[in-house]
């Protein structure tokens, strides 16, 4: 059996930040907010509109239509976006279920953080080979923009935080409708990185009070930026390394046969060295999103649109989804593209 993507969609919101108004706000030279940082504008959402499952309604909507596929065929819809949706302990992927009218699936979530894009395509690559589903509907949407304070220097790895969503339909033996054929993955943690990126208050170790908003501890805090770098600093690189070419062999390839990465955004500097330390040209063979920012796991769906509209990505390319999300999790899928 093959399992292929027959669908792609995604949705960001209409407002925009620059790179130079986040200088102004963070006090950060703005050359380091562009350059270094990778942001020359994102997108952000309203504070009353564009919450997560109105994006990733949008998105899912645009991949059903390009898939060609009726709601009501869906037989599985996988929310992997964001914790950080329209109410707390509560589930998105029901609700946008109901509100596709995907009234045969069964909905259900995954939280990997930004490592969720290739971790949902394997989960349900496995799950329409072993079982009697034909079509499963992947939703991703973030607006953890919300949650950064750009007067937190600490938190300044997070200023690229952007809004949007995703959706990719993945069937089981797709045939010539194809538009990608997905292989193998791979993934690894390491969990000392755990507590490096947290919201301090809203979980059951600190309820939300009137103390903790006037404290200001329900914004993405890192305790120990100056430790988390210097820790994560050696392992990074090797993990990406590590899942890519594990999930290349797994899928009975080798870098040199890579031509497409969409790959996390991140600093230019470090996207640019990944690329690299595959074999690649990170001015042909990736798509930096510096007008997007990091959009937790809708990050390999931008770059995918964006290396097709750019000519970056053609029919028969071998592309690799690599991406990385913190707790810390590293995470690849292999694809080969078909149009």
């Amino acid at each position: 059996m093959t399992v292929g993507i027959t669908g792609l969609g995604t949705y960001v919101p209409p407002d925009t930040i620059t790179g130079a108004e986040i200088a102004a706000i963070s006090g950060i030279p703005e050359e380091v907010v562009v350059e270094k940082m990778g942001v020359t504008e994102k997108h952000v959402c309203p504070r009353d509109g564009d919450h997560a499952t109105d994006m990733a309604e949008q998105a899912a909507r645009e991949a059903l239509a390009d898939a060609d596929v009726d709601p009501t065929a869906v037989d599985l819809l996988l929310y992997h976006g964001s914790e950080f949706k329209d109410h707390v302990v509560w589930s998105a992927a029901a609700a946008i279920a109901e509100a596709l009218g995907a009234e045969n699936a069964y909905a259900t979530e995954s939280y990997t953080l930004c490592a969720g894009a290739p971790i949902a395509l394997r989960q349900a690559a496995a799950q329409l080979t072993v079982e009697e589903t034909d079509t499963a509907l992947l939703v991703s949407a973030s607006r953890e923009e919300d949650l950064v304070d750009y007067e937190d220097e600490d938190a300044s790895f997070m200023f690229n935080f952007g809004s949007g969503a995703s959706a990719f339909v993945v069937e089981a033996d797709p045939g010539d409708r194809a538009r990608a054929t997905v292989h193998e993955s791979a993934a690894e943690t390491d969990g000392s990185f755990a507590d490096d990126v947290v919201m301090p208050a809203g979980g059951s170790k600190r309820p939300p009070s009137e103390a903790t908003v006037r404290e200001g501890l329900h914004a993405l805090q890192v305790p120990d930026p100056d430790g988390m770098k210097e820790r994560l600093g050696p392992v990074s690189l090797p993990a990406f390394r590590s899942v890519a070419d594990e999930a290349l062999s797994r899928s009975g390839f080798e870098r040199t046969d890579l031509d497409f990465v969409a790959l996390t955004h991140m600093k230019r500097s470090f996207h640019d060295l990944v690329l690299e330390e595959l074999g690649l040209d990170p001015e042909r063979d990736g798509y930096y999103l510096d007008e997007y920012g990091h959009v937790q796991s809708v990050d390999q769906a931008l770059a995918v649109e964006e290396g097709l509209a750019d000519g970056r990505l053609a029919d028969g390319d071998l592309v690799c989804f690599l991406a990385a999300g913190t707790g810390y999790t590293w995470a690849a899928t292999v694809l080969r593209w078909h149009g």
